[in-house]
């Protein structure tokens, strides 16, 4: 037998790898690549019969990609692409987009958000332990961080996500570039993405990856997407160090929100908030937050809404007391409880640091609640004159 010349003899051993892996014969990336293959006069008049007998191991398909640090058929087909160029446009990994869901970012992924109104966005590609290091410790400036293993849907939903937020205007892309030999090229492909844009068939121009083929976008995206961010490479760079200091000195140039998004992308809106003009009395009750300096400790009284001391709680920190009192059932509402945990936190500071401490008056005018008895002190934060508090 005539030994197949290269390439063609390291398609038949990544084929042959594949063949003897059973999980592949009911993966659909593995019978996509031998569909492909044989639809190649090129490639099936020489591994014909190796073709034929991978097709005779087709099972039901249960997956289209495993996402396996070794994908013996992506390295199949990218050899044979150098062979038979049309099987580059051929058909491709899963890429069927998910519902998008409200808010942001839209589309699901392995991601870290950090900020909405910051400019630079990090993609750490195959390299996910980056994004535990990187958002442990974030950096003003810094808004989001995710990985990226494809170049075709993980790019769809990068370019959407980023879309969506209007205040990204840097892309620093790092990591490791692939994992192993699956096929998978995400950087170099977004790269060219950033340098050539797409063809009239959607395939990103000279990307190097399994099959960078954007097919749940419109070509209005990727352009505005081009517009919108700065890509800054970085890719095989996993200092993390070093990209924070880079990701500081980006934030430096941010040219504010872009404001040219296609018009079927709808950022979450910033709402002013309004300042409350009542107040209403938690059915369940009031408390009096005071520091005991003496014994280095927070104190926590809690009152009914008729005035009546009825339980009293000590500990050396805010958050031992508010756990300690939803716990107990003491607080119905959450303005309350957003109060409560205010007070409690201004208490612990004092209580640290030596400062003075005043009780603040809740906001909003007084409102008893249906079938609330009213207190005899409308101060509406639980100050009692005659124990010695105060309100600001």
């Amino acid at each position: 037998m005539v030994k197949a010349p290269q390439p063609l003899a390291q398609i038949e051993n990544e084929l042959g790898a594949a063949m003897a892996a059973r999980k592949c014969w009911r993966c659909g990336c593995f019978q996509d690549t031998v569909n492909a293959l044989r639809r190649s006069a090129t490639i099936n008049a020489t591994l014909g019969s190796l073709l034929e007998e991978a097709h005779s191991l087709f099972e039901p398909k249960r997956y289209d990609c495993l996402g396996c640090e070794m994908c013996w058929p992506a390295v199949a087909q990218n050899l044979a692409a150098e062979l038979d160029p049309a099987l580059a446009e051929g058909s491709h990994c899963a890429t069927e987009a998910p519902e998008t869901r409200e808010g942001w970012p839209p589309l699901p992924g392995d991601f870290q958000v950090i900020r909405f109104q910051a400019p630079v966005a990090v993609c750490t590609l195959n390299s996910d332990h980056l994004i535990k290091e990187l958002s442990d410790t974030p950096i003003e400036g810094l808004s989001i961080v995710g990985s990226l293993h494809t170049e075709n849907l993980g790019i769809e939903h990068l370019i959407r996500n980023t879309l969506a937020n209007p205040h990204i205007r840097f892309l620093i892309i790092c990591g490791e570039d692939t994992r192993k030999a699956i096929g998978h090229l995400p950087g170099q492909s977004l790269i060219a993405l950033m340098q050539h844009g797409v063809n009239e068939k959607m395939r990103i121009i000279d990307a190097k990856g399994k099959r960078p083929l954007l097919k749940n976008i419109q070509p209005e995206h990727v352009e505005a997407f081009r517009r919108q961010v700065q890509v800054i490479n970085q890719i095989g760079k996993i200092d993390v160090t070093a990209l924070q200091d880079l990701i500081a000195d980006t934030v430096l140039g941010d040219p504010g929100p872009f404001a040219n998004a296609p018009a079927d992308v709808i950022p979450v809106p910033i709402e002013v908030a309004k300042e409350p003009s009542k107040l209403v009395l938690d059915p369940a009750g009031y408390f009096v937050v005071y520091p005991d300096r003496t014994h280095r400790r927070l104190v926590l009284e809690h009152y009914s809404n008729k005035g009546v001391l009825d339980r009293m709680f000590t500990a050396s920190s805010a958050a031992a007391l508010y756990t300690t009192v939803i716990e107990a059932g003491l607080v119905s509402r959450l303005d309350h409880a957003a109060y409560l945990g205010r007070e409690l936190a201004r208490a612990e500071h004092a209580l640290q640091s030596g400062d003075d401490y005043v009780q603040d008056r809740a906001p909003g005018e007084i409102e008893h609640p249906p079938n609330a008895s009213a207190r005899q002190d409308e101060t509406g934060c639980g100050c009692q004159p005659d124990k010695g508090e105060s309100c600001n």
